[in-house]
């Protein structure tokens, strides 16, 4: 299958200005049935405005939020609860990830603004026997299968911005104003390195332009 004609993509680039919805936030209750009903610690790359974060304290006994922009943490700061186990730093990873170690590790629409092998090295170092990771990343498009995934993402997109916004136009949420990068690395080249990084790593591709990488650290 050959990509989507240019003018398509330049098409669903402004209805998608018009009538937003974060592609990230519905990945979010996918994430959390890949881990545990309960861990000790959690640790959120990327964390942006703190909506998975927030998540993540369902779950965790505590959790940490880390992202580039202090903006951005200081926003997720302000919109969780004083009581919430969730505390957030400004950290640009993989270098500046914290010290320690922890029970789960997600990372969302983050690992292709960072050194690859690097992040997942970091990832895999901060995470405790047992512990798990999971990433939802994008991912270049280039193969048949890439293709023909976005195909099928394009209705369902449409679909889902029609009925999350009533049809009305709205503005962007909040989440979504974090700057954007396109990938650079195709999903068989990720799929290839991060089982050399994370034996027994699972992937797959998925939609709305985006991939899933789990492993649970023996």
């Amino acid at each position: 299958m050959t990509p989507l004609p240019r003018r398509i993509p330049h098409a669903l680039d402004r209805f998608h200005a018009a009538r937003p919805w974060d592609h990230n936030a519905w990945f979010h209750p996918w994430i959390l049935r890949r881990l545990p009903a309960r861990v000790g610690s959690a640790l959120d790359v990327g964390c942006g405005t703190g909506d998975l974060a927030r998540l993540l304290a369902a779950r965790a006994g505590r959790v940490h939020g880390v992202d580039a922009d202090p903006a951005m943490t200081a926003l997720a700061r302000r919109l969780t609860p004083a009581a919430a186990p969730v505390t957030y730093g400004v950290a640009v990873a993989p270098d500046g990830l914290p010290d320690e170690t922890y029970d789960a590790i997600t990372c969302v629409a983050v690992l292709h603004h960072l050194p690859f092998t690097e992040a997942l090295e970091a990832f895999r170092d901060r995470l405790r026997p047992g512990g798990t990771l999971v990433v939802v990343g994008v991912a270049r498009g280039e193969t048949p299968a890439d293709h023909l995934l976005g195909a099928v993402s394009v209705p369902l997109h449409l679909a889902m911005a029609l009925l999350r916004n009533r049809g009305r136009r709205v503005g962007r949420p909040v989440s979504m104003t974090a700057p954007t990068r396109q990938p650079r690395m195709t999903f068989p080249r990720i799929a290839r390195e991060a089982r050399v990084l994370l034996p027994g790593a699972r992937l797959r591709r998925r939609l709305f332009w985006r991939y899933s990488l789990v492993w649970r650290r023996p």
